[in-house]
C-alpha cells in the first residue's frame, strides 16, 4: 500500500477524515486528534502546532460545505412526493455531487499536508501501526466468518 493509503486509514481511525462520515458522526475535537497523533508518532510541539493550524484552516473551509451538503440532502428528501420536480431534484443532486467533490479534495489536501509535517521515521512508524491495525482487523473478520460458519465447507 502507498503511504497515502496508510495515512488515510490512520487519520480515519483517529476521526480526522471528514465528509460523508463526518456528517453521520461527530468527530473528536481537534486537540484530541492532534494529541492522538502526537502520542502515536511522538510529534514535537512545532509539529503539533502546525497540524492544529492545518486542521483549523481545513475545518474553516470544510464546515460550510458540509452544512450546505446536509441542507441539500434534506431538500432532496423533501422532493419525494407524487408531484415531484425532476429539474429541481437533478439540480440539487448535481450541487450535492459538486460539494462532495470539494469536501473530498479538501480532505485529501489536509491529509497530504499533515503527512508533509511528519519525519520519514514518523511515516515509517505510521506505516507499521496501520499495517498492524489492518492485520488485526483482518484477523477479526476471519474469526467472525468462522463463527458464522463461513469458513466451513458445506457437507
Amino acid at each position: 500500500m502507498t503511504v497515502m493509503k496508510f495515512l488515510i486509514a490512520a487519520l480515519a481511525s483517529l476521526g480526522i477524515v471528514t465528509g460523508a462520515v463526518a456528517q453521520q458522526m461527530q468527530a473528536p475535537p481537534q486537540g484530541d486528534q492532534v494529541g492522538q497523533l502526537a502520542e502515536l508518532l511522538d510529534l514535537d510541539e512545532n509539529q503539533q502546532q502546525e497540524i492544529r493550524e492545518l486542521m483549523g484552516d481545513a475545518e474553516a473551509r470544510i464546515a460550510p460545505l458540509e452544512q450546505e451538503a446536509q441542507a441539500l440532502q434534506v431538500r432532496l428528501g423533501s422532493h419525494v412526493e407524487p408531484n415531484y420536480d425532476e429539474a429541481a431534484i437533478r439540480d440539487d443532486a448535481s450541487r450535492l455531487g459538486a460539494l462532495t467533490g470539494e469536501i473530498t479534495a479538501e480532505t485529501v489536501l489536509l491529509q497530504a499536508k499533515v503527512e508533509a509535517v511528519f519525519t520519514e521515521e514518523q511515516r515509517q512508524q505510521l506505516d507499521a501501526q496501520i499495517a498492524e491495525q489492518q492485520r488485526q482487523m483482518q484477523q477479526m473478520q476471519d474469526q467472525m466468518q468462522q463463527q458464522q460458519g463461513g469458513g466451513q465447507p458445506i457437507q
